[in-house]
């Protein structure tokens, strides 16, 4: 009668501890879960838009909680969807409510003012007339601007802010590229 009890209390033990992982196991995929719908999402650079800063078969991590505290910045990398099953990845240059204008040399003013940055890849051939930022919307551009599909088309225009899906802040793909991603 001892073994029948002692073999039963290891079928309970054993039961017992199959539960406890399976119940770790939802625990982990349920936080998983949070973390990729409401704070990271994985996203994947399709295309010369952003070279030299990001390339083609970039995988990337978006923040997405920040840009829910607080407003985008300029020369902040994000992605956005520009249709139901298109999404782009852009550099923030103008902000709600400025004027930018590109002049015929390439150069971008924000109201008026020359604006300094190092991220476009090459100068921007043609120009482009001033437009206001509308509220609650940003001017994008791609690091290589002569190859870009972004705020200066007429199908992208600006971005509005629910648009953003969030900031692009590491890059975990390929291997001898993963790292924080300056802004």
């Amino acid at each position: 009668m001892n073994r029948k009890k002692r073999k039963s209390n290891v079928g309970t033990m054993v039961l017992k501890e199959v539960l406890i992982f399976c119940i770790y196991i939802a625990v982990f995929f349920g936080i998983m879960l949070l973390v990729r719908n409401f704070a990271l999402q994985r996203t994947l650079v399709n295309g010369i838009s952003m070279e030299n800063t990001l390339h083609d078969g970039d995988i990337l991590l978006l923040d997405k909680i920040s840009y829910k505290r607080g407003d985008p910045q300029r020369f902040d990398i994000i992605a956005f969807e520009q249709s139901s099953s298109v999404y782009y990845i852009k550099r923030i240059i103008g902000l709600p409510g400025e004027k930018v204008r590109i002049d015929d040399k390439g150069n971008i003013y924000i109201n008026g003012q020359l604006l300094e940055e190092s991220y476009g890849n090459e100068v921007i051939k043609g120009s482009m007339d001033e437009i206001t930022v509308g509220q609650s919307q940003y001017f994008v551009l791609g690091d290589n601007r002569n190859n870009s599909k972004d705020s200066r088309d007429p199908s992208v225009q600006c971005i509005a802010k629910d648009k953003i899906l969030g900031r692009a802040f590491i890059r975990v793909w390929p291997i001898g590229s993963i790292g924080k991603i300056t802004q």
